[in-house]
């Protein structure tokens, strides 16, 4: 008995050792995480790796990640880019600017774009920009094209493939499991069912794409030659194997005898070329004196919290009920713009919109949110980033003046639902299924047996009905008859110069024009123009899990030409829009065949018809 006594006493004593232990670790992070200061900034080269994505709002890592061990792909906040490079160019301490795209994936076009004019601000300005990277594709050279120099590695190469690509259509495999999809759809061109009733691409779908992607190359191409004339782009973007060819199969040297880079030579020779601008330090990092980008971001940039302007950022899928940043949910930011509004002191809303949509209840719970700012009679002014489509126009009609670039992809004004059974299924594994019924809606919608009459009529009608609503919401805001809003809805995507030519945006600009227009409609003088970011402050918790997240970061390339292709993350993309249908009845009202439209995480949600009738997409 003494020794299972001693014994239990052992135990209590470790338990209580550990408890101790953990929470010494927690205090001791804790203190850390708010002592944290970021490094001085010195005099030097203002480094700008940028391994990873360049995004309109960053997500936030959560528990189930770190748990998971799962790495994370750095995300920079564009704002945060295009700020720092506009502080840097007044800044004497900055002596040049450093991008490293070694690891850089893109972010969107009109995105990357915005940060390029920043680089290009500073060179302009006289400061040297530098580029480095073992290989260039099409976003990583058009931030590139905007620095004085671009190196690259010389096993290294330029590969511009432009637009486009193959999806996946599921129509045989849903075939061979049995799986049927009840399509419920208003529009001719909503091509987003498509990949689930097909086995390819319809002539509407066919037809929109190459407009969209000839659009995007086209302002692609523009925006480098401006930036850098003498790269012969034609030639090298239409026959780059020819091109190869005439350089001897080198495709380093092929970039530089086609303009496209300015030097061939590695790391080393990069690094001293920067410690030659912003002085030697052997003890850092590639032997240069580097302002780090976080303590730069930190320094200079700063947000005055009582600016007349507010700025609500609606970014990614969107969503009902509360969401992390990163994700747009309908609650998290309607319950922002109203806290805001209560606030005398905000003159002018902007919305900055980069959504390819989501749920319709969500897009109405913001849109209602930015309505009551105009019944204040506050100028609302809505700035469309690299897509705005589906529930992300739904939230940008209350706008006074509409914002896009020409890499917009806007409009996607149609209806569509898909409801799954899977009669086959049990058919094939010998599965029976049988029941009662009370009234004609019970146990609907009936996946297991497929849904009744009754209510497919329900859910085709709900689907027409939330299309004119979507009609009438433009209507009103474009100041355009239902009727000529129809004709150009139908659930067709728009790039943004065509949307601009049809009266679904009024103006080419970013969020430079927008606050200015901001300001004019609020009679705002030069002085009061700046802006408040409406952002979610973070949680300790939050701020915890991002320090723990820190170093799990990633983002890189092993070669010159595996940035060329990305196979997994397309049949990753093609993965999860299975997964959706497989899912079930969804809230849903997004533009899934919109250029690289997140796909949006699992939702808790209603179930049963209800759910159903609300499974609305456009």
């Amino acid at each position: 008995m003494r020794f299972v006594t001693a014994i239990w006493k052992l135990l209590v004593g470790i338990k209580d050792m550990l408890v101790l232990l953990l929470m010494l670790l927690f205090f001791a992070m804790l203190y850390a995480l708010l002592s944290a200061r970021p490094a001085p900034v010195t005099e030097g080269v203002l480094a700008l790796d940028l391994r990873g994505v360049i995004v309109e709002q960053p997500s936030r890592p959560g528990l189930s990640e770190l748990a998971a061990g799962q790495q994370r792909m750095r995300e920079f906040s564009r704002r945060d880019l295009v700020a720092a490079l506009d502080e840097a160019r007044e800044d004497n301490r900055v002596k040049a600017v450093a991008l490293d795209l070694e690891g850089f994936v893109g972010g969107g076009q009109a995105a990357v774009g915005d940060v390029a004019d920043a680089i290009r601000r500073v060179r302009d300005s006289g400061k040297p920009v530098l580029a480095y990277s073992i290989g260039y594709t099409d976003s990583g050279y058009q931030l590139a094209s905007a620095a004085s120099e671009i190196w690259l590695n010389p096993l290294g190469a330029v590969v511009i493939t432009g637009p486009g690509g193959a999806r996946l259509y599921f129509q045989g495999l849903l075939d061979q499991l049995g799986i049927t999809p009840h399509i419920y759809r208003v529009g001719t061109h909503k091509s987003a069912v498509e990949p689930f009733t097909r086995s390819d691409m319809s002539d509407e779908a066919r037809e929109d794409a190459q407009a969209i992607g000839d659009a995007l190359l086209e302002t692609w191409t523009e925006t480098v030659a401006r930036a850098r004339p003498k790269a012969r782009l034609q030639p090298y973007v239409r026959d780059l194997a020819a091109v190869v060819e005439a350089s001897g199969g080198d495709f380093g040297r092929a970039a530089l005898n086609a303009g496209m880079v300015d030097t061939l030579a590695d790391r080393r020779a990069y690094e001293s070329r920067l410690a030659e601008l912003g002085g030697e330090d052997r003890s850092a990092a590639g032997g240069y004196q580097r302002i780090k980008f976080d303590s730069y971001v930190s320094d200079r940039v700063k947000h005055n919290p009582r600016a007349a302007i507010g700025v609500v950022t609606v970014a990614g899928t969107i969503v009902d009920g509360q969401a992390p940043p990163g994700t747009a949910g309908g609650d998290s930011i309607a319950e922002l713009i109203e806290k805001e509004l209560a606030d005398d002191g905000l003159k002018a809303l902007i919305v900055r919109v980069d959504s390819p949509g989501g749920s319709v209840l969500a897009s109405e719970r913001i849109r209602q949110a930015i309505m009551a700012a105009k019944d204040k009679e506050m100028p609302v002014v809505v700035s469309m980033g690299n897509v705005a489509a589906s529930g992300g126009y739904w939230v940008s009609t209350p706008a006074d003046f509409i914002y896009a670039e020409p890499s917009t992809i806007t409009g996607s004004i149609g209806v569509f639902g898909i409801l799954p059974s899977f009669e086959g299924t049990r058919q094939k594994l010998g599965i029976g299924a049988d029941g009662i019924k009370t009234t004609p809606l019970s146990g609907e919608p009936d996946v297991l047996r497929g849904p009744s009459p009754e209510v497919e009529r329900l859910l085709q009608a709900g689907v027409e009905s939330v299309y004119r609503r979507f009609l009438a919401i433009v209507s009103e805001s474009r100041g355009k008859p239902p009727a000529e809003i129809d004709r150009i809805a139908q659930g067709r995507v728009w790039a943004g110069g065509a949307a601009r030519q049809i009266g679904l945006i009024d103006g080419f600009g970013g969020m430079d024009e927008a606050v200015v227009k901001a300001a004019e409609l609020a009679d705002l003088g030069e002085g009061d123009r700046q802006v408040r970011y409406l952002d979610r402050p973070r949680s300790l918790r939050e701020s915890l899990l991002e320090m723990f997240a820190s170093g799990e970061e990633s983002g890189g390339t092993p070669d010159g030409f595996a940035a060329f292709a990305a196979p997994q993350r397309q049949f990753a993309a093609a993965l999860a829009d299975l997964r959706m249908i497989l899912a079930g009845p969804t809230i849903q009202a997004r533009c899934l065949e919109c250029p690289a439209a997140s796909v949006p995480k699992p939702q808790p949600g209603d179930a049963g018809l209800l759910a159903a009738l609300r499974a609305w997409l456009w």
